[in-house]
């Protein structure tokens, strides 16, 4: 091709050529200016991938083996599921652990949603109420475990004291944690206790949220206390109620310090949860393999419940 004044012109590159190139030259700058936060990020990811994705994987591959730390492994394949799904014990940890979760899950939604419409309002001392029952929640399981150890002591129990010297409610002391019909609900109490703060933390954020013009529209129409709460409270926490309901029944079936310490699972495997079963099998038995087929069945447990939970709840208010 010729100019107008007879010089060849350069050859013209073709336009997606010119748009790759582009893009290429773009994509390039934005890494370059990405570059300090990936290095900043990567001190964060190895540790999570050392710390968390490697020993996943590891224990993933130790469930199907007969693992032994002095021995070479020997691969057996379904056998340490098919082994967890024909023990009773196993079973019994689970019954013991949906029962613990039932109960924690539902106390600490009742008060801690109670607690939250409480301390919402404006009353004296509130940030001083706040504290107080937030405290149990960054105080360690170790500690409120043994504190309620004491309390619930068969022979010089505080509870026991209260019960049978001041009240006169039982003729003679009670041996709490050391009867399997008192042993799991008394561990349940600790667990309600202790997560009463955060859930109410989570619901006060998500009563603070609904616009004040809703409760006064009601209000208008003539709607009561209760109506309110039922017809705009209650709706309108659906999503706060949700998140909360998963990490609670998550929570749930994670149970394991409070009873360690103060069961150790009995009496009779009674207080037995899946956690601490595992724990025992693996470190006390030293059958790492079944141990961690074990851990691996309960998260299965625990995806499929939360899906079902988030698949049932999962719905938009519409006003």
């Amino acid at each position: 091709m010729m100019s107008t004044r007879g010089a060849p012109l350069a050859p013209s590159l073709p336009i997606t050529t010119m748009r790759a190139s582009a893009s290429t030259g773009a994509w390039r700058s934005e890494l370059r200016r990405a570059f300090p936060v990936y290095l900043f990020m990567l001190p964060a990811l190895a540790l999570f991938l050392l710390w968390w994705l490697y020993p996943l994987g590891t224990a993933f591959v130790m469930s199907f083996t007969r693992w032994n730390l002095i021995k070479p492994s020997v691969f057996v394949g379904l056998d340490n599921y098919q082994r967890a799904l024909h023990d009773p014990v196993f079973w019994q940890a689970l019954r013991n652990t949906s029962e613990y979760m039932v109960i924690t899950v539902a106390g600490q939604l009742v008060l801690g949603l109670g607690a939250a419409l409480l301390l919402d309002r404006q009353l004296r001392f509130r940030a001083v109420l706040r504290v107080l029952y937030y405290l149990p929640v960054v105080t360690s399981w170790v500690v409120v475990s043994l504190i309620f150890v004491f309390l619930f002591n068969s022979q010089a129990g505080v509870v026991n004291f209260v019960l049978r010297d001041v009240l006169h409610v039982i003729p003679r002391n009670v041996n709490w944690l050391g009867d399997p019909a008192t042993a799991l609900p008394v561990v349940a109490v600790l667990g309600i206790w202790k997560g009463i703060g955060w859930t109410m933390v989570i619901f006060m954020a998500g009563l603070q949220s609904i616009p004040t013009v809703l409760y006064e529209a009601a209000a208008i129409d003539g709607a009561s206390g209760w109506r309110r709460f039922v017809y705009v409270t209650l709706p309108l926490l659906r999503n706060t109620s949700l998140f909360v309901l998963v990490m609670l029944v998550i929570g749930g079936f994670q149970a394991f310090i409070s009873i360690y310490v103060m069961t150790e699972g009995g009496p009779l495997h009674s207080t037995e949860v899946v956690l601490t079963y595992m724990y025992k099998e693996a470190f006390d038995s030293l059958d790492l393999g079944y141990g961690a087929a074990l851990s691996y069945l309960l998260a299965a447990v625990v995806f499929v419940v939360s899906l079902v939970q988030i698949r049932l709840l999962r719905r938009q208010v519409v006003y």
